[in-house]
């Protein structure tokens, strides 16, 4: 069946194929190259579609256990290339002989006989490529002389004693012959005429009496081996000057003595491979290979190498591995070689080397196993760019010492951050402390006798002419000095908001455009699909859907030849939100990653400007509809495909082979997985095992968190044990077990498919479907899709098409034909099925077809992914390269001083002359209305308010009133008092709308207020700011506006808040953060606990009364260091809040509460605080990494507990301790700089404020203790964040 996974999940609905389906045309005739590799075409399964492929170019059927050519080779006329390796295949009779464009024929590794190759396949004129090896063949194909264009001819590893006399004749155009591994004792004459040859391999042949005199008329031979071919000084040519373009030689495994002397006259060698012979000494002639790279001289008897080996200045590899080399074999001047990066000398005799190898600057590879090493020279150190030491095997080896590296900043442990007290103030601009000396303690006399003894006078002066001395060189030094410079404005320590101080990170726009784009003259148009712009092809420019947005890049040449670049924003008349704000956005963003100048440009379907009409060739085509999806999430029911798997063990992990979905699919040796979408079965066999039990919970897991979201409910079967419903999924319509008992049916030598991945390919007018390679012994890794891509995953029972999100829509529509090609033209069993997934929204099982594939994702201490990227996963290894960058500036910052009492009621009096009116509304319900004026001041956590206020703006005659522009006008007055133009007596009126949001309140009322509200306002009010705040991080000149009577009760307006018909107790809290103007009274937890001498509170103990009327006693309890201004205040606030005549208001002062009330009402007398002088010390840090480096911040006086973000880590100093608060999600990292952050902080305190040390505690969410929490007013639970 064909089913299509948007997100993952199959869509069901679909019906299975025939056994044997009607062959299909479609896109088979346009398919250019297809890659069958590892399929199963044994017992004539080779598919009859093949026969469709007409115009296929090039094919490969390796590993496919033919043994025999197919019919349908026949059809493919066009075929140019045809691999098939490793088959069964024996003779070759028939259709080959057919294929008159046949220009490569690979068919190494089969079976083949000499007399299995028919004489008529060498007439084909466009043969030009041979591979006959790895087969069967006791002579040269009959025949083969005739295939005169051959360029490449491989004869190795078969059974040839001889080499026919007419082959070379005829094929004079040769350029690679192979005739390695095969019984040839001697080479024919007629090879004197392979003048083109430039590869000629004649390893493992018997040549012991072939003398190669005609080796010196190959004159364009690069590439010649003869490893074990019995060479002796006798049977090599006695001059080879002529083989001026040999670079690679081959003579190992002979019996050479010494190098041939005709091997001097080759200079443009750059491999020589002498390795296994009988060589004892070298010639100092070497040097007359100036280009020689690889040199291998192993298994000799060498007892020494040359100095003029130090004047090969090229070479790059030398191995010299068991001969008798010692310490004085080496030469000392090796360290010239300069490009050497291999030097391997196991197995010899050496018991040192010489220094000058650690000079070789690029070696990589060092191999000294074997050998009787003592030491080592001390430079082995210096080689930094070494990857492998090999020293295995020397038991007397004593390594020297590795000298000690300079340690930057506090370690690689910090990221070479220097987090020393001295650093971090100079790195702040502040001064630097002197450090004070240790003085000996008075008490110790014998000291003090022992210094006088030693001259203490003669010390005293010695230090006195010090002193002077240095006063006098000041004296001359102070001229030289510069003239003091004024501190900028950028240097001021003055502590910033930490909400200033962010900054935006740069977006990388190469995840939305590619590295060729605006680079090449021409038009190219991006699509907005699911929110990313996708590039579309060249034919289907002009051709516009009236529901989708598109993006039109112009790319020209100026006079100067420079690129410029006009972008356009197509927006389709029936686009829908999302498409319409994301063409705009990426145009934007196009314009930023191109550095170009100019704006982008707006078009309307219908409504197109001339000079974008004009950047297409033909009229606009506008095609009804929409061809992409939107991005936003739209609701419908999902239809899932029933599947059941038999679980494998694969290594670690696990193997899901999907099966029929019957009962007699069961085996009670394995586990099953019975996936019904939301009804997950896992079944166990009795036989099964433990492992595969636990990891297919673990599979099943994953499904339904990633597929299902959670939504999916999991069962456990135990064989026997099982309920209706799984029988029902199986085809029981009544739910009944089958009658037949539960066998074990599986094969004991079952193996899977193992899968094949297509890449599908597109060009003009073909198809290409090449697997992608995957290196011998591993597994798929995910890796290897990419997202310009679409593949192909064929698993023989499963076939997945899978779409990268920048491939391009043809190349997607093909891939669905061509996987339906795929899908039919080979046998699969009936529950086989094709599915297509998007990228990003690839299902469990299609992942495990992947080695690795892990939904986790990395964290890297940047918390960016273009860091991780960056930086690699060895965070260690990148520390020691890096010096990494922290700002902890703040830190050092004195703390901001609070605002006086008569400053705040100046402000507070500027503020209530500017504000004319203001108007006050209350979410209730789903709609905001007018707010009673008797609540003005008091807030609720769960509800959201909304303030109109209107504010007079004074003109100043003294100075020039500056007006934006884009506000409106206002009257204007410029510095003699004259008016300017464009005046408007409207413009002294601002307008200003504060939406108020409770900590407990939801979004739900910002929106209203957006969509409704809002935009009423903005119809009325000229000059309109909307400013949004959330509860105790209000605007101070908003809070002006309550003087200081801003009450925030708990709960939700209107709605009861009685506990079993009973009211709870309140307790109320007064206290200023930093100002008088940050004044609050917030209800608390009434609790004693909670009380402190220094500030007043308002206790409310309800009576129980048998009406719903309120009565009661409300106690003012001013304590004993309270402020006097305060205590008058929250007396004025109790008499407002509880105006009732039933209610009874009493003003204590702290001592003379009543028994009968007071502590019975707030739950019994417990000990607090009689003080509250952490306020004057309270400072509360942000650490974060969001700019990319480390940086401390300081949030300003008027914190509160939601200043405390999941995603940092919070440094809080009350004055006697400083916690270290850890969020939810900050990372490992973050933790390792905050604590030596706080470190730093503790230590410059100990300097500004010696008489109050701190220590340093380490706090988690939600688990604070209350010498933390005293320091938030209004305390609470912590505000549980959105899904």
């Amino acid at each position: 069946m064909v089913a299509e996974a948007s997100g993952g999940v199959p869509a069901a609905g679909a019906a299975p194929p025939a056994p044997h389906p009607a062959p299909l045309g479609g896109v088979l005739p346009f398919v250019r190259g297809v890659d069958f590799t590892n399929n199963d075409f044994s017992d004539n399964k080779f598919p009859s579609a093949m026969r469709l492929m007409t115009g296929v170019q090039w094919l490969r059927l390796d590993r496919t256990n033919l043994t025999e050519i197919p019919e349908q080779m026949a059809k493919l006329v066009k075929l140019e290339n045809l691999s098939l390796k490793r088959n069964n295949l024996e003779k070759l009779y028939g259709e080959l002989t057919e294929l008159q464009c046949l220009r490569s024929l690979n068919l190494r590794h089969n079976k083949v006989k000499s007399s299995g190759l028919p004489s008529d396949l060498f007439k084909l004129e466009e043969l030009t490529t041979l591979d006959l090896s790895h087969n069967k063949l006791k002579t040269v194909p009959d025949g083969l002389e005739k295939a005169k264009s051959l360029l490449v001819l491989n004869l190795s590893y078969n059974i040839i004693e001889i080499i026919p006399p007419a082959l070379f004749i005829q094929l004079t155009d040769l350029l690679f012959l192979d005739l390695s591994n095969n019984e040839l004792e001697t080479l024919p004459p007629q090879t004197r005429r392979l003048v083109n040859l430039q590869t000629l391999i004649l390893n493992n042949n018997p040549l012991e009496l072939f003398q190669f005199r005609q080796l010196p008329s190959l004159q364009s031979l690069e590439t010649l081996h003869m490893r074990n071919t019995l060479r002796t000084l006798a049977n090599v040519p006695t001059s080879l000057e002529s083989l001026s373009n040999l670079s690679d030689l081959d003579l190992s495994q002979n019996s050479l003595p010494k190098i041939p002397d005709a091997l001097y006259s080759l200079p443009n060698l750059k491999r020589l491979n002498l390795s296994e012979n009988e060589i004892t000494e070298l010639s100092t002639a070497i040097e007359m290979w100036p280009k020689l790279e690889t040199f291998n001289l192993s298994r000799n008897k060498l007892t020494a190498l040359p100095a003029s080996l130090c004047k090969l200045s090229f070479l790059r590899r030398l191995y010299v591995n068991d001969n008798k080399l010692d310490f004085e074999g080496i030469p000392s001047g090796i360290g010239k070689l300069s490009c050497l990066e291999v030097f391997s000398a196991a197995n010899n005799q050496l018991e040192m080397i010489p220094e000058g190898l650690c000079r070789c600057g690029a070696l990589k590879t060092l191999n000294l196993s074997s050998n009787r090493l003592i030491t080592l020279p001390d430079a082995i150190h210096l080689l930094t760019d070494l990857d492998l030491l090999d020293l295995r095997d020397n038991p007397d080896l004593l390594m020297p010492p590795k000298p000690q590296q300079e340690q930057k900043g506090s370690g690689i442990e910090f990221y070479n951050i220097d987090f020393s007290l001295q650093n971090q103030l100079r790195l702040a601009g502040a001064a630097i402390p002197t450090p004070v000396q240790p003085t000996a303690s008075s008490k110790d006399v014998t000291a003090r006798k022992l210094r006088l003894r030693r001259g203490g006078r003669r010390e005293e002066g010695a230090a006195a002419d010090q002193d002077q001395a240095k006063i006098l060189r000041g004296m001359q030094d102070v001229p030289n000095l510069p003239p003091p410079q004024e501190p900028t404005k950028g240097q001021s320590l003055k502590p910033k908001r930490w909400d200033e101080t962010l900054e935006k990170p740069p977006l990388d726009y190469s995840e939305f455009f590619d590295d060729d784009a605006g680079q090449i003259p021409g038009i190219s148009i991006w699509e907005i699909e699911n929110f990313l712009p996708n590039q579309i092809d060249e034919v289907a420019h002009g051709k516009f859907y009236e529901g989708d947005c598109y993006i039109v890049l112009k790319t020209s040449l100026d006079i100067q030849g420079q690129l410029t670049w006009e972008i356009h924003f197509w927006i389709g008349e029936k686009a829908t939100l999302d498409k319409r704000a994301c063409a705009a956005i990426h145009a934007v963003h196009l314009r930023n990653y191109l550095g170009a100048g100019g704006r982008t440009m707006r078009q309307e379907q219908g409504d197109e400007a001339d000079e974008f009409l004009q950047l297409f060739p033909n009229p606009l085509t506008y095609i009804q509809g929409g061809r992409t999806a939107s991005g936003f999430f739209t609701i419908e029911d999902t239809c899932y495909v029933t599947r059941l798997y038999r679980v494998h063990a694969s290594g670690s992990t696990i193997h899901l082979e999907p099966v029929a979905v019957e009962p007699p699919s069961l085996d009670p040796r394995y586990v099953f997985l019975l996936d019904v979408g939301l009804n997950i079965y896992i079944w166990f066999g009795k036989k099964s095992k433990n492992t595969l039990k636990s990891k297919s919970r673990l599979f099943a897991e994953k499904i339904n968190k990633n597929e299902r979201k959670n939504r999916a409910e999991i069962h456990t079967l135990f064989h026997g044990q099982e309920v209706p419903d799984f029988w029902k999924a199986l085809g029981d319509e009544d739910g009944l077990p089958p009658q037949q008992p539960i066998n074990e049916h599986v094969p004991e030598d079952f193996s899977w498919n193992s899968p094949r991945l297509y890449r599908v390919e597109l060009g003009m007018g073909y198809l290409e479907l090449p697997q992608v390679e995957v290196p011998a012994g591993t597994k798929l890794q995910h890796t290897l899709l990419t997202n310009r891509n679409v593949y192909i995953l064929d698993c023989h029972v499963d076939v997945f098409v899978w779409f990268g999100k920048k491939s391009t829509r043809l190349v997607r529509a093909a891939a669905v034909k061509l996987s339906q090609e795929l899908f039919n033209m080979i046998n699969r069993p009936l529950h086989a099925m094709v599915t297509r997934l998007q990228e990003g929204t690839e299902h469990q099982v299609f992942k495990s077809y992947f080695q690795g594939w892990d939904e986790v994702i990395a964290v890297d201490f940047t918390r960016t992914a273009e860091s991780v990227a960056r930086t690699g996963a060895d965070l260690t290894t990148w520390a020691k390269k890096q010096d990494t960058k922290a700002d902890l500036s703040a830190l050092f910052t004195p703390r901001q001083t609070g605002v006086s009492a008569a400053e705040a009621n100046q402000l507070t009096e500027e503020w209530a002359e500017d504000l004319e009116a203001m108007e006050s509304f209350v979410l209730e319900g789903r709609k905001f209305v007018r707010l009673p004026e008797e609540e003005t001041g008091v807030f609720y956590t769960h509800d959201c308010y909304v303030f109109l206020c209107k504010y007079i703006i004074p003109e100043n005659d003294d100075m020039e009133c500056e007006v934006d522009g884009e506000n409106g006008g206002g009257t204007r007055h410029n510095s003699n008092g004259d008016y300017q133009d464009g005046a408007d007596e409207e413009e002294s009126i601002q307008w200003v709308v504060y939406f108020w949001q409770g900590r407990y309140a939801g979004n739900m009322g910002w929106l209203t207020f957006t969509f409704g509200l809002e935009k009423k306002f903005k119809s009325l009010c000229h000059n309109l700011e909307v400013v949004r705040t959330h509860q105790q991080q209000e605007n101070v000149k908003f809070m002006s506006h309550f003087n200081k009577k801003f009450t925030i009760k708990d709960g939700k307006r209107k709605l009861s808040n009685k506990v079993n018909g009973k009211s709870p107790v309140e307790l109320y809290h007064l206290r200023s953060n930093g100002s008088p103007l940050c004044t609050r009274l917030i209800q608390i937890k009434p609790d004693a606990s909670n009380l402190n001498s220094a500030f007043c509170y308002i206790l409310n103990v309800p009576f129980e009364t048998d009406d719903d009327s309120e009565s009661g006693i409300v106690y003012v309890w001013i304590g004993s260091k309270s402020d006097p201004d305060e205590a008058r205040l929250i007396e004025q606030i109790a008499e407002d809040m509880f105006n009732s005549p039933w209610v009874s208001l009493q003003v204590l002062n702290e001592g003379s509460e009543p028994d009968n009330f007071f502590w019975v009402g707030i739950g019994s007398k417990k000990p607090y605080e009689k003080d509250a002088e952490f306020m004057n010390y309270t400072r509360l840090f942000r650490c974060s990494n969001e700019k990319g480096y480390f940086t401390v911040s300081e949030k300003c006086c008027d914190f509160c507990q939601d200043d405390l973000a999941d995603d940092d880590i919070m440094i809080l100093d009350n004055g006697e301790q400083v916690f270290l608060w850890l969020g939810a999600k900050c990372s490992e990292v973050e933790i390792k700089l905050a604590y030596k952050s706080a470190q730093v902080y503790i230590q410059h305190l100990r300097v500004k404020q010696p008489d109050r040390p701190r220590k340093l505690f380490l706090t988690l969410k939600n688990k604070e203790s209350k010498r933390f929490t005293k320091c938030f007013h209004g305390w609470g639970p912590h505000k549980k964040p959105l899904e």
